[in-house]
């Protein structure tokens, strides 16, 4: 199972960053989108696939899940959710403002 979820996060790493490297900015967005469910997937790896009961405090739970990896995931999710919301909403008001989305001309003649 770490060997597919190994591969998984290989095959998202590889294609966010090849879309973070394009000229268009909305590839660029979903691009760091597919970077950050790629983190949350190596994060996940890392903790180790196990299964277990609840982190319940009983007397017979002989193996348990840990519950850090899981928060720490879902934290990121929303803050990934928040930022991505955030890069839309700015890329859909630099489109309205300039009128295009590509990264060339979005940079200026007065900069190169």
């Amino acid at each position: 199972m770490e060997l597919f979820m190994a591969l998984s996060v290989g095959v998202l790493f590889a294609v966010g960053v090849y879309l973070m490297l394009a000229k268009s900015l909305l590839r660029i967005i979903l691009g760091t989108s597919l970077l950050t469910h790629g983190v949350h997937l190596l994060l996940l790896t890392m903790s180790r696939l196990k299964t277990g009961a609840a982190p319940l405090l009983e007397e017979n739970a002989n193996s348990y899940v840990d519950p850090l990896p899981q928060a720490l995931i879902l934290t990121s999710i929303v803050i990934s959710f928040g930022v991505t919301s955030f890069f839309f909403v700015l890329a859909y008001k630099a489109y309205q403002k300039l009128g295009t989305d590509d990264m060339e001309q979005l940079k200026g003649a007065e900069d190169e």
